[in-house]
């Protein structure tokens, strides 16, 4: 492509060609000096296009290298570090645009660079991927510019199928990190994790230990006791090895977005989160999706407590993704009561509609039958906006909503109104449910788990 310089130069030749018409009558030797001008810039720039088309194929002149995690998290700014090298034997002044995925954004683009001979520059960008699953770079784009700045050509480097270049974007797994170091130093209050004062104790037995001021006469071991001549008392904690299994929505209301992630996204980092929660206490998590494509529809992971299984949580659920379907929440529970058999507290999360309720309330009670069962749904932002509008201050110093406020927010009441008592016909039935908005589920999930535990209804 031309640059302004060269443009600029043929303007300049253009008036001299105008000048040169204007000399003409009096002096023939003008139009000499205008055609030894073009002549002499054609020759120029023809050169300048030679010169570089021959230091573009020189093999490898300019060489990419891109530096990224293999595995990144959903929503989480990472940094990306491009390695660009001259490998020639001439300076080169470039411009670089990393070619990144669709699904990912960055503001850092593109980077202007000057590179001397045999040198290299690192340019480091932040991308952020807003959807899961297997992303590929499809190369890097760069800009040369000629010595004499007349020219720019575009050049694109990197294999498309280069396997360096394919990352895979899983759920956020941030907060089950800072978990795991915060538990730690028992610092679990600065995530929001909320301690409540116990209320009896718990049924399993852990450990025999001495008598301590404040034990109950009813913890002490007599026999222990008889024999170490000494009071002895019992120590139980909370019920282990019970079972926790996520019902998961994969229809079309979980394409929802009220920020980067949607609000299938944002219930993927809280089943991360509450698995890993559930196996530091004991217990073993499973997942089924419902809901979604044919390839989704029936996966299902029985529930494990090893290590192990906040991994194969990740490799399971980072290439979903919410389908153009309606949710069917009475075939989920029939297809769950033939797989999971011992008793457990089923974790559905949905985004609920009143129309929902007849096939909900069938679900329910197919359910409770064996298991407890605890509904998160997620509210739209939107919504809760709407419900607590901004006002503004009239001349007179009054609050007042605008009339599209007003509509706004007479809709919204009604459409909560609406699912609030859905929900509260399902507390109704004993169900435990949760309602708010996608981004704080994490933590009321975890410590709704936590009460469920402490109280026993396990």
């Amino acid at each position: 492509m031309p640059t302004v310089r060269l443009l600029s130069a043929l303007g300049g030749l253009l008036l001299v060609a105008i000048v040169a018409s204007l000399l003409t009558p009096t002096d023939e030797r003008a139009w000499w000096i205008w055609a030894a001008a073009a002549g002499g810039l054609a020759a120029l720039v023809a050169a300048e296009a030679l010169v570089s088309i021959s230091r573009l194929r020189q093999p490898e002149w300019i060489s990419v290298e891109r530096r990224i995690a293999h595995t990144i998290p959903v929503g989480v700014a990472i940094e990306v570090i491009l390695r660009v090298s001259n490998l020639g034997s001439y300076r080169a002044a470039l411009q670089v645009y990393d070619l990144y995925p669709a699904t990912c954004f960055t503001d850092n683009l593109p980077f202007a660079v000057k590179l001397p001979a045999g040198g290299f520059v690192e340019c480091r960008y932040q991308l952020t991927a807003t959807e899961r699953g297997d992303m590929r770079f499809v190369g890097t784009a760069v800009r040369y510019a000629s010595p004499l700045g007349l020219w720019v050509f575009g050049l694109t480097i990197g294999e498309p199928g280069n396997e360096a270049a394919r990352i895979r974007v899983f759920p956020n797994y941030a907060a089950v990190t800072r978990y795991a170091l915060l538990a730690v130093d028992h610092r679990l209050s600065q995530l929001g994790v909320l301690k409540r004062r116990r209320r009896g104790d718990g049924m399993d037995f852990h450990q025999l230990r001495d008598y301590r001021d404040g034990d109950s006469p009813r913890s002490i071991d007599w026999k222990a006791t008889s024999r170490r001549v000494k009071l002895i008392s019992r120590e139980y904690q909370d019920e282990r090895d019970q079972q926790i299994l996520f019902l998961l929505d994969c229809s079309r209301r979980m394409n929802a977005k009220d920020d980067v992630l949607s609000h299938f996204d944002h219930t993927l980092n809280a089943i991360l989160l509450l698995t890993f929660v559930a196996i530091r206490q004991g217990d073993s998590a499973g997942l089924m999706t419902f809901g979604g494509e044919a390839n989704t529809a029936d996966r299902f992971l029985a529930p494990k407590k090893t290590p192990e299984t906040v991994s194969r949580f990740l490799n399971a659920l980072y290439p979903l993704q919410p389908s153009l379907k309606t949710p069917d929440y009475y075939q989920a529970a029939v297809d769950l009561g033939k797989r999971l058999n011992k008793r457990a507290l089923i974790v559905v999360i949905s985004n609920l509609r009143d129309e929902d309720e007849d096939g909900l309330h069938s679900a329910i009670a197919q359910l409770k039958r064996r298991h407890l069962v605890l509904f998160a749904n997620l509210k739209e932002k939107a919504v809760e906006e709407a419900l607590h509008p901004l006002t503004e201050t009239d001349s007179a110093g009054v609050n007042a909503l605008r009339e599209a406020d007003l509509i706004e927010h007479a809709a919204a009441l009604g459409y909560a109104a609406e699912r609030e008592a859905v929900l509260a016909r399902m507390r109704a039935r004993g169900v435990q449910v949760l309602d708010m908005v996608p981004d704080q589920l994490p933590m009321a999930l975890v410590n709704r788990y936590l009460d469920l535990k402490q109280s026993g209804a396990l």
